[in-house]
C-alpha cells in the first residue's frame, strides 16, 4: 500500500506546484522510484491512495509499464490514518507493506527490511533511523531487542520512524475502536497499538529522507548518489 494522498502544502509554499509523488529525484519521480523498489523486493501487487486533486499521479503510473499491477483509490482523506483505513479492504488478508510516497532510502537496506518483515512474528515492523531532518519527528523508544514500547514527540530516544511499515492485517481489528476514540494521524494509531499490547518492533536504517521541502530533494538526491557510487565500486 502507498499513501500518496497528502497535499504537499509545504512544497507549494516554496514554488513547487506539482503533486509530491511526481517530484523527480535525478530524473525519476518519487512514485516511480518507489514502485521500482517494490518490484525488486518481490511485492506482488500495489494499491495507492491519491487525493482528488492529484489524479495526474494515477494517469502517470497507468501510462507506464510496471511488472506489478497498481490499483488506485482516489479519495481526499483528513489524515494518513484515514488513508490507511481506506486501503484496508485491499490489504486485510495477509501481511503487507505500507509506505508513504515521499520516503527515500538505501535499496539494500530496504531489501533487508522486507526480508525481516516477512519472517517476523510481530504485528508490525517499522523502519527507524537516527537521521533526523524533520520538523515534527516521531521518536521511537524500544528495548535492546528492538521491541517498541512507546512513541514520543520529544527526544527521549535517538530513533525516529521512517515511513515504511510491514504490518499484519490484525491491526485492522482496531479500526472501529480508534475511530470511536477520534484518534487521528498514523503516528497516533501506532501509539494506540502499542498501548493495546500489539507487538511492534523497529528495524534500523542508516538514513531515510522524507521529502517535505525543497532542501529535502537535494538531501535525497545526495543519498541516492552515495548509494549509486558505493554499488558501482
Amino acid at each position: 500500500g502507498i499513501i500518496a494522498a497528502g497535499e504537499g502544502s509545504r512544497l507549494r509554499t516554496e514554488g513547487i506546484d506539482i503533486p509530491k509523488p511526481l517530484i523527480p529525484l535525478d530524473g525519476v519521480t518519487l512514485i516511480e522510484r518507489l514502485l521500482r523498489r517494490f518490484e525488486e523486493v518481490g511485492v506482488t501487487d500495489v494499491v495507492c491512495i491519491v487525493n482528488e486533486y492529484s489524479t495526474e499521479v494515477k494517469e502517470f503510473v497507468e501510462a507506464r509499464k510496471f511488472r506489478i499491477p497498481v490499483r488506485f483509490i482516489v479519495q481526499t482523506t483528513p489524515s494518513s490514518m484515514h488513508s490507511l483505513f481506506a486501503l484496508a479492504p485491499f490489504l486485510g488478508e495477509e501481511r503487507f507493506l505500507l509506505s508513504t510516497v515521499d520516503s527515500v532510502f538505501d535499496p539494500a537496506e530496504f531489501m533487508n527490511f522486507m526480508a525481516h518483515g516477512r519472517m517476523s512474528n510481530a504485528d508490525g515492523v517499522l523502519a527507524a533511523t537516527k537521521f533526523i531532518d524533520d520538523e515534527s519527528p516521531l521518536y521511537v523508544e524500544m528495548d535492546d531487542a528492538m521491541r517498541i514500547h512507546s512513541f514520543s514527540k520529544t527526544e527521549r530516544s535517538p530513533w525516529v520512524t521512517g515511513g515504511l511499515y510491514v504490518l499484519s492485517p490484525r491491526v485492522f481489528r482496531e479500526i472501529n475502536h480508534v475511530l470511536a476514540l477520534k484518534i487521528e494521524r498514523l503516528r497516533n494509531f501506532f501509539g494506540h497499538l502499542v498501548a493495546s499490547n500489539y507487538y511492534l518492533e523497529a528495524f534500523p536504517f542508516s538514513k531515510i529522507v522524507d521529502v517535505d521541502y525543497a532542501s529535502d530533494i537535494r538531501t535525497a538526491e545526495s543519498l541516492l548518489r552515495a548509494h549509486s557510487a558505493g554499488t558501482s565500486r
